[in-house]
């Protein structure tokens, strides 16, 4: 009875605005206490996360992402897509889906997404001919494509809650990694059909096939066109560790934007690097603090009651995913990515694994489900950034984005019911 009261307790101090670590630090200090457990736990979980090799790769990945972010990094990258895509029929959409993505990988924000790429898309779409409210809803909607692709912080941070549990299955960064890969590119391959049928009546001119616009974009481009190969070639060739190729990474981006291209003086760099650590800092905060609450609820054996309740009235498997989605779209609708990461998933987690579910497949429904919930109300973090960009309501913003909810909806029950789809590549 006590872990249902303090988990109220939990709902209310949130709803009265308390920062979100003090919330999960009291509840974790109040569940010790009333299990006359020494409190020094707390000090033991936060010192056991920072011990962790891998939690380097955050702030690294993080740092690498902000400075792409603040060069021409999105211009060139749209310029790049265009030019060897933009020959396609619906071309454009095409690109606005590929960029999008490969720019949230690395920045790990999709707010930072359609900042940046938002002011060379949406105008781009308009004028070639897309309707205003299909280019709001495209733009919108792709702010948060490429969550699933490495290597993107909410795949890393899955990975390391995950791994602090000791669910009895193995779950590593690199599984995840690769498990993400392909429901992404069923995202993207959904997306780009459905646009081609939504502007079917609507031909949109599109632009001939340029070898020396091609030629030039790469030439553009060429020290960032080998960044995913960098990251990937570098983890799956057994070069690099993850938080090797995120220290690699961080170097690697830092010269080429700092002294190659040089978007970015050094005076700027202190405040990218404050900007960039105060969120890994508050990420860093609240996992150590959610991890020691984990270990009450662990002690307090608050999932395994959770699953005995869930079981009593949900035996199916499938019934039991088809619950779960629904529950994460409407987590994804109510809280940032991160904060749901370290409050569900020490819940949801061992109540999966006991249905069968396989945790690097938990994971990437996790986070497809949260992929939507950055433009689903009332919290949606898409639809205000997309509104305060594009001089826009979130209501018409909202409408806009709604097919391209449904369409992505759909390739998450894909991805839900085909754990195939994020398996392949794993020794499972």
């Amino acid at each position: 009875m006590i872990p249902y009261i303090l988990a109220l307790i939990l709902i209310f101090l949130a709803a009265l605005g308390a920062p979100l670590f003090a919330v999960i630090l009291a509840v974790a200090m109040l569940g010790f206490h009333y299990l006359d457990v020494n409190l020094s736990v707390i000090a033991i979980e936060i010192y056991r996360i920072a011990d962790t090799p891998i939690l380097l790769a955050l702030p690294l990945f993080t740092f690498a992402g902000y400075v792409l972010g603040e060069s021409r990094t999105s211009y060139r990258l749209v310029r790049l897509t265009r030019a060897f895509l933009g020959w396609m029929p619906g071309g454009l959409a095409i690109v606005a889906f590929i960029a999008c993505a490969f720019f949230t990988a690395f920045t790990g924000a999709s707010g930072v997404t359609i900042v940046a790429l938002g002011a060379l898309l949406y105008p781009a779409l308009t004028q070639a001919g897309y309707r205003e409210k299909f280019s709001m809803g495209l733009v919108t909607s792709s702010g948060s494509l490429g969550l699933l692709l490495p290597p993107s912080l909410p795949l890393i941070l899955y990975g390391i809650i995950a791994q602090q549990m000791s669910v009895g299955a193995t779950v590593s960064i690199n599984d995840l990694f690769l498990a993400g890969i392909l429901p992404a590119l069923l995202m993207i391959l959904l997306l780009s059909f459905w646009s081609l049928w939504e502007n079917r009546r609507n031909p949109i001119p599109y632009q001939s096939f340029s070898a020396r616009e091609a030629v030039s974009a790469l030439r553009e481009s060429i020290w960032e066109i080998p960044l995913p190969f960098f990251v990937l070639g570098g983890i799956y060739g057994g070069f690099f560790a993850i938080s090797e190729a995120a220290a690699a990474t961080a170097m690697y981006v830092l010269v080429v934007e700092v002294f190659i291209y040089k978007e970015i003086k050094l005076g700027k760099l202190p405040a990218i690097i404050r900007e960039s650590m105060v969120m890994v800092g508050g990420i860093l905060l609240i996992l150590g603090v959610a991890l020691a609450s984990t270990n009450f609820l662990i002690d307090a054996q608050v999932p395994m009651h959770l699953f005995n309740l869930i079981q009593a009235h949900v035996t199916s498997k499938l019934v039991f995913l088809m619950l779960l989605n629904l529950l994460l779209l409407i987590l994804g609708a109510i809280l940032d990515i991160f904060s749901a990461l370290v409050i569900m998933i020490p819940i949801i987690l061992p109540v999966a694994v006991n249905y069968g579910i396989d945790p690097v497949h938990l994971g990437i429904i996790f986070l497809a489900n949260m992929q939507i919930g950055y433009f689903t109300p009332p919290v949606g973090m898409n639809l205000f950034i997309a509104s305060y960009r594009f001089k826009k309501p979130v209501t018409e913003l909202y409408l806009a984005a709604i097919p391209f909810m449904i369409v992505l909806f759909g390739a998450v029950l894909v991805i839900t019911y085909c754990p195939a789809l994020s398996l392949i590549f794993l020794r499972r």
